[in-house]
């Protein structure tokens, strides 16, 4: 405990000397060589041929952030509960500052929310509503008026109290949902379906929205149960998610009309059904990847079907001279830490020469326990941070260089087209 509050400290000092943002950044962290619309809120824009996302003092922003920003590691069975020091998130705040970061990500300690950067939050639609009702194979009915309900009491708990937030970046509506039954999916709520979503909709009790809804589509195909082919399946699909967008938006905006919706983070495996079906819902469609490289073909394309701007909500690298197992977590190890820097270098620079790219989400702040953290067991050299708190410096220097550059270097190879 004494060795992680030296760390704070001295990330505190570090901190308390760079001053206020630097010139060619708004508080937001948004670049003012280039303007937008000002809007009072973050949103989207295209600029001549490429999205931004755009701060309320209307200056361009490239969404840099970090997942899961907490005091203590992640639930490692050993792990006693130790109070964070009160400056804590103040000093956090700063390092990632110093290290070019501009938004908190997913599943960050409140504390993170009233420090100066933008952040997200995720509502949790689908999973409020599988642990509320009985669910066909883990699958909510999205046409039940349960459903509706349910994230409508959501949205009004989540959302109504950050209507005037403006360093409210957006909302994720869930994490990682599998939508057709080749989907492979990890996180925080799992589940792969048995069958495509129109035939697990015709599991459903008769008397039900979603049994009915599916009945009419075969009877509008003219189809029978023991003859649904893959147009059918994806015809459904399409229907079935435009359904859950539509409701999400509706909820969300019905208590906040101010901030975007970032998408639903899907889990490697997008098809084009699914997001034709969210696309006009969703105002970025965020994509979580621990690939080596970027998919850039898959993101490019996830644009085309939508018409919307990406995010990569999640990647991350893992080094095996950590010390760490390395072996539960997404990813393939590298060998070293420079290797993470070099990973981390080329793959957000790949990102942003994508005129559709808008951000990426660096998981995580902190690395996970040697033992496992507790549900999954999960055991990587995810973090900027050590367990103690001392930073990876190979890593974090690199971050801080390459991270300062984007802007540029987006705008630069935009004007290369």
């Amino acid at each position: 405990m004494k060795q992680c509050l030296l760390v704070f400290v001295a990330a505190f000092l570090l901190a308390s000397t760079l001053g206020a943002a630097p010139p060619q950044y708004d508080k937001y962290g948004g670049w003012s060589k280039l303007k937008g619309s000002k809007t009072g809120f973050f949103h989207t824009q295209q600029i001549k041929g490429r999205w931004w996302l755009v701060t309320p003092e209307g200056n361009v922003f490239i969404s840099k952030g970090v997942c899961h920003i907490s005091f203590e590691e992640e639930g490692g069975p050993q792990a006693p509960h130790v109070p964070a020091p009160s400056n804590w998130a103040g000093t956090v705040g700063q390092q990632l500052r110093e290290w070019g970061f501009n938004t908190v990500g997913s599943w960050s300690e409140q504390d993170m929310y009233t420090i100066g950067l933008a952040y997200t939050l995720i509502l949790g639609a689908a999973g409020t509503a599988r642990r509320l009702a009985t669910a066909t194979d883990g699958v909510p009915d999205y046409f039940s008026e349960e459903f509706r309900t349910s994230t409508d009491r959501l949205a009004q708990k989540l959302c109504s109290p950050r209507a005037s937030d403006p360093w409210l970046l957006g909302y994720f509506t869930d994490n990682e949902q599998a939508w057709t039954s080749n989907n492979l999916s990890w996180g925080d709520e799992p589940w792969n379906l048995k069958q495509s979503l129109l035939e697990t909709y015709l599991k459903l009790p008769p008397n039900s929205a979603g049994y009915q809804k599916a009945d009419e589509f075969m009877k509008t195909r003219g189809m029978i149960k023991g003859a649904i082919t893959e147009d059918d399946r994806a015809g459904f699909q399409e229907l079935v998610t435009a359904e859950y967008a539509h409701v999400c938006r509706e909820a969300i905006h019905r208590y906040d009309p101010n901030h975007i919706i970032l998408g639903c983070r899907y889990a490697g495996h997008a098809p084009d059904p699914v997001v034709r079906g969210m696309g006009p819902y969703f105002d970025v469609i965020s994509f979580n990847n621990y690939d080596s490289r970027p998919p850039v073909w898959k993101l490019e394309h996830l644009t085309e079907v939508s018409g919307k701007p990406i995010m990569i909500s999640e990647f991350s690298f893992k080094a095996m001279d950590s010390g760490l197992p390395n072996t539960k977590g997404a990813g393939q190890p590298v060998a070293t830490q420079p290797d993470r820097a070099n990973g981390f270098t080329q793959y957000v620079q790949d990102l942003v020469a994508m005129p559709s790219c808008v951000g990426f989400h660096w998981f995580e702040y902190r690395d996970e326990p040697a033992a496992g953290r507790r549900g999954d067991g999960e055991n990587s050299n995810y973090g900027l941070v050590k367990i103690d708190g001392a930073p990876w410096e190979v890593l974090t220097l690199r971050m801080r260089e390459v991270n300062a550059s984007l802007e540029t270097l987006a705008v630069q190879k935009q004007k290369g087209r």
